[in-house]
C-alpha cells in the first residue's frame, strides 16, 4: 500500500509540478507580450508585412499595366496593318476601275473613229458616185450635143 500512496503523492506532485510550470510559463509569456519591446516588434513586423504587401500589391498592378499597354499597343498596330490593307484595297479597286474606264474610253474612241471614218467612206462614196454620174451626164450631153451638131450638118 505504501507503493501505491507514494506513487499516488508522486502523480499529485508531477500534476501541481506541470500546473506550477504551464501558470509560469503562461505568465512568463503574458509578461514578455506585454512588454514594450515585445510590442514594438510586433508593431514592427506588422508595418513590415503592410509594406511588403502594398510593395507586391503595387508590382502587380504595374505588371498589369504593362501587359494592357502592351495589348493595347498590339491591337493598335493590328488595326494599322488591317487600316493599311484595306486602303491598298481601295487604292487597287480604284486602279482597276480607273483603267477599265480608261480601257472603255479608249474602245469607245476607237468605235467613233471608226465610225466617222466609214461615214466619211460613204460620203466619199456618195460624192465619187455622184461626180461619176455628173461627168456621165456632161458625156451624155456632150455626146448629144455632137450628134446634134453632126446632124444639123
Amino acid at each position: 500500500m505504501k507503493r501505491r500512496q507514494k506513487e499516488a503523492e508522486f502523480k499529485l506532485l508531477e500534476e501541481e509540478l506541470a500546473r506550477r510550470v504551464e501558470e509560469a510559463v503562461r505568465k512568463n509569456v503574458e509578461e514578455r507580450l506585454n512588454s514594450d519591446e515585445v510590442k514594438l516588434d510586433i508593431k514592427r513586423r506588422i508595418e513590415e508585412g503592410i509594406r511588403k504587401l502594398f510593395d507586391e500589391v503595387d508590382a502587380q498592378l504595374q505588371r498589369e499595366k504593362e501587359a494592357a499597354l502592351y495589348e493595347a499597343r498590339q491591337k493598335a498596330e493590328q488595326e494599322r496593318r488591317e487600316r493599311e490593307e484595306l486602303d491598298r484595297m481601295l487604292e487597287e479597286n480604284r486602279r482597276k476601275v480607273s483603267e477599265a474606264q480608261r480601257k472603255e474610253a479608249l474602245e469607245q474612241q476607237q468605235k467613233e473613229l471608226e465610225r466617222y471614218l466609214e461615214l466619211e467612206r460613204i460620203q466619199k462614196q456618195r460624192e465619187e458616185a455622184l461626180r461619176r454620174k455628173k461627168m456621165e451626164e456632161e458625156e451624155e450631153r456632150a455626146n448629144e450635143l455632137r450628134l446634134l451638131g453632126k446632124s444639123r450638118r
